[in-house]
């Protein structure tokens, strides 16, 4: 029972690790998916007083994917739709040039500063407008979510990696007495400790198959999806490939290395 007790205890605390883990992974996604989005959405304009090539534009900064000019044809409509031909002709060679300039990612507030400069580094542009006080607002509220999930799953990790010490520590004082008559008779230190890192293994095993499970059901229900569909986003959930490798390494890695701290330290007090 107390075998059985001390598997539970363990699987529990790295399926709560292996948890948090995946949850941050698909939050970080999910943000990233949606700082695509917002990349897509989101443009800077420029003013010019003259014409200005698209390679021109292009090569002002690198953050800028693609350029597209402007019409002045539904504005000078909506200015006086009573203007004859020729007065319609004028205001256009007189009215400045607009250029929409679209972006390869969702900047950063320094990005757009950068950006602004570089564009009014030219002579031919009087006037940027990149729509800061809105970018910062939804910038800030991106990187505000991503850091209360950052420490979320810091918490969840510490926390959970000291039960697991705990647990495994308790495990070697119920079979210590057992490791001594071994030791008496000459076996290495590994192999005294061989069940402890069975165990270790075992318990990371079953823990990442808990989560395999849990993620794959996640990754495949309908009400998720929806929510994410509504907000415009498209996220892996679950990668059954990558995410089990990253999973199963950490579980076996965390549960080896706190098992190896264990056996030290047993030693260093013999």
């Amino acid at each position: 029972m107390k075998s059985i007790k001390n598997h539970f205890s363990l699987v529990i605390a790295l399926v709560s690790i292996l948890f948090s883990m995946q949850v941050f992974m698909v939050m970080d996604r999910s943000v990233e998916a949606y700082k695509h989005n917002l990349a897509t959405q989101y443009s800077v304009i420029a003013v010019s007083q003259k014409s200005i090539s698209k390679e021109d534009l292009l090569s002002f900064d690198h953050l800028i994917s693609d350029v597209e000019e402007l019409k002045p044809d539904s504005v000078i409509k909506r200015l006086n739709k009573s203007m004859d031909v020729k007065n319609i002709e004028l205001l256009k060679l007189t009215l400045p040039k607009f250029y929409k300039l679209h972006l390869s990612k969702f900047p950063t507030p320094q990005e757009v500063k950068r950006l602004t400069k570089n564009l009014l580094s030219n002579n031919g542009i009087t006037k940027v407008e990149d729509f800061s006080s809105n970018h910062n607002t939804t910038y800030k509220m991106l990187l505000v979510f991503k850091n209360i999930i950052t420490v979320f799953a810091m918490t969840i990790i510490l926390v959970t990696t000291l039960l697991i010490f705990k647990e495994l520590r308790i495990w070697q004082y119920q079979h210590s007495e057992r490791m001594s008559i071994m030791g008496l008779f000459g076996a290495p230190v590994w192999l005294r400790s061989a069940v402890l890192f069975r165990l270790a293994i075992t318990d990371a095993l079953i823990a990442t198959f808990i989560v395999f499970v849990l993620f794959t059901y996640l990754s495949q229900d309908m009400f998720i999806l929806n929510k994410l569909s509504e907000i415009g986003i498209s996220v892996v959930i679950f990668n059954q490939v990558s995410d089990t490798i990253t999973l199963l390494s950490t579980a076996v890695l965390l549960s080896v290395f706190l098992a190896s701290m264990i056996v030290l330290g047993h030693k260093e007090e013999v």
